[in-house]
């Protein structure tokens, strides 16, 4: 799942703590299909540096565990044995589905993994498209159903009971590589804090390079390279899911790239989502879930929640936050 841009205000002004100066590195790249800003801080470069490739590598480990494109990763045998037998698999890649099972539960099932038996009906690329044949979404949305995805914790087993299922992270997994980034990162001898920003998945912590600590933009729906509020974060995570880093158009309406897993047709009434919580793998599926269930359902939900906040965009460009949070918007 793509998310739109969040931007880092990393200030580049230096500062003493404990009498040790605070170096940031940052290094870009492509990883899990999207764009990557791995950022730490430390007492010296090596040590910097050295964080970010073991936070790299940490991604990377994910990917071929949970990747359903790569044909040799554990989660394409599951969905290949969709229908026929249940598959073994790691504990790590078990739990994560057990976790993805709960927050399906939680979120009455606007959170669903199963939902990537739709991956070959739409088409988000920006463009104009015609709308696919009614007949051929409701085929594949039959398929969509996490109360299907039957899970043996004693034999670490997965399997998808009905041929044609198929389960995708793409609206967890960021989230999750970057919790486990974090604790490799954390790891290095002489780290103080960093960032893990995975297409808008993005995850602080520790000490910033800049005396008032990691600062936040969120940006505006409307026009991306404008932010619309800001904020001060550090040890929790902020994610937002938006309507226009990937979608179609029809007829000048706008489909977001976002699946309503009880349709299975793209959702319309929302720009964006954005979650503030501890937990970036959390946020992360709570993001999905918020666009699905809509603004008063969403809201109602997030308010239940401990430690967790939201701002929801929706297609009329209003805001709408949960109880509790604080922002700095722009005038």
């Amino acid at each position: 799942m793509f998310k739109f841009f969040v931007t880092i205000l990393l200030l580049q002004a230096t500062f003493f703590v404990f009498s040790q100066k605070i170096i940031a590195e940052k290094e870009i790249l492509k990883l899990m299909g999207c764009r990557f800003e791995i950022t730490a801080t430390a007492k010296d470069k090596k040590a910097a540096q050295k964080a970010i490739e073991v936070g790299i590598a940490e991604i990377q480990r994910i990917e071929n565990l949970i990747s359903e494109w790569d044909s040799a990763t554990q989660t394409s045998a599951i969905n290949k044995m969709a229908g026929i037998a249940p598959v073994k698999v790691d504990k790590e890649l078990f739990d994560l589905i057990y976790r993805c099972n709960k927050i399906s539960g939680l979120t009455q099932g606007a959170f669903d993994i199963s939902f990537a038996s739709m991956d070959k009906i739409w088409n988000f690329d920006k463009n104009e498209h015609d709308m696919p044949d009614n007949i051929v979404v409701k085929e594949a949305a039959k398929h969509i159903n996490w109360e299907k995805i039957i899970l043996n914790a004693q034999n670490n087993t997965v399997f998808l009971q009905e041929k044609g299922m198929k389960i995708g992270f793409g609206a967890i997994g960021k989230g999750y590589s970057a919790n486990k980034a974090k604790v490799e990162m954390q790891k290095i001898p002489g780290v103080l804090g960093g960032i893990v920003n995975a297409s808008g998945d993005l995850l602080t912590w520790g000490v910033s390079n800049n005396p008032s600590g990691w600062s936040i933009q969120i940006a505006d729906p409307k026009n991306i390279n404008k932010p619309l509020a800001w904020l001060q974060l550090n040890n929790i995570s902020i994610v937002t899911s938006g309507d226009y880093e990937k979608y179609f158009s029809n007829n000048g309406k706008r489909y977001s790239h976002i699946i309503n897993p009880k349709t299975g047709y793209p959702i319309t009434d929302i720009k964006s989502v954005t979650i503030i919580c501890p937990d970036a793998e959390l946020s992360d599926a709570l993001a999905t879930s918020i666009c699905v269930l809509g603004v008063s359902q969403g809201i109602e939900l997030i308010n239940k929640l401990n430690e967790v906040e939201c701002l929801i965009v929706d297609a009329n460009d209003k805001i709408h936050t949960s109880d509790k949070l604080q922002l700095n918007y722009y005038k």
